[in-house]
């Protein structure tokens, strides 16, 4: 299918999805969300495509949030004429993201400012190039980043969190790995090889068991320890009745590669 603002690519088990308005910087717009949901979905529903990569095209990563999208009250405008998906929501890709039930790695090429470092948290892994830079700033333009609150404090200390929010300061690939925004920071020409590697890695396990585990994942976050703890009880036992189960162990013990079957 053709899209107007993203790049959608299946290279081997690993969909790559690039954010392609890099004239603008790479805004998240409504029809952007909406095609990236359209992409998501895509990757979600091929069985070939194991690993989902997200980046942008040319030197940032994404500049956040498109404000020639917004409205008076600051609410989205409806998609461009001719788009061709519906337009989506933040709340929508955020969500989609922990549906998605692959795993999915932010690749930094640059900065990742407001909605675009909303977009790297969301993401399961991130990995940046060193020199991109991070940054919340929408309290400069008496804004407020009410959106990916939700995910920053899901990865960061709460009150280097507040900081960054309250100040709009920007920080290196280098502090953002430190503090948990990022996974890591590489070289910047070894970003590639780097995101390359952790793909095939992953598109290498049980593509049943992440689904199951990354299911697992999110829908434990915010529960408190009984209840999570009796949840994830009842998927031990649904992972071990799995074929992928038997099989990993069985392969295990006869030291060879599992052959997944998915099931």
């Amino acid at each position: 299918m053709p899209y107007s603002e993203i790049l959608y690519e299946v290279r081997g088990p690993v969909a790559r999805v690039t954010l392609n308005r890099p004239d603008k910087r790479n805004p998240l717009g409504p029809t952007t969300i909406g095609e990236l949901l359209h992409a998501l979905e895509a990757a979600r529903t091929d069985d070939a495509v194991r690993v989902i990569v997200l980046t942008g095209a040319g030197k940032v990563f994404s500049a956040g949030g498109d404000l020639s999208s917004m409205g008076s009250g600051g609410t989205p405008l409806e998609a461009k004429s001719g788009a061709v998906t519906r337009p989506g929501t933040f709340v929508d890709l955020n969500l989609a993201l922990t549906r998605v039930g692959k795993p999915t790695i932010a690749m930094v090429n640059g900065h990742a400012l407001a909605g675009g470092l909303g977009l790297v948290v969301a993401c399961d892994v991130a990995i940046a190039a060193d020199d991109a830079l991070f940054a919340t700033p929408e309290i400069n333009v008496g804004l407020w980043p009410m959106m990916i609150m939700a995910t920053i404090f899901r990865n960061v200390p709460r009150k280097r969190g507040l900081e960054l929010i309250m100040t709009g300061d920007k920080i290196s690939a280098a502090e953002a790995s430190s503090i948990g925004l990022i996974t890591r920071a590489v070289p910047k020409d070894q970003l590639e090889a780097e995101v390359e590697a952790l793909a095939l890695k992953l598109a290498a396990k049980s593509p049943l068991i992440l689904k199951m585990g990354l299911e697992a994942f999110y829908q434990t976050q915010d529960l408190e320890l009984a209840p999570a703890l009796a949840y994830l009880q009842g998927q031990l036992v649904a992972v071990l009745g799995t074929d992928d189960a038997r099989e990993g162990l069985m392969a295990f013990m006869e030291k060879r590669t599992p052959n997944w079957k998915g099931r």
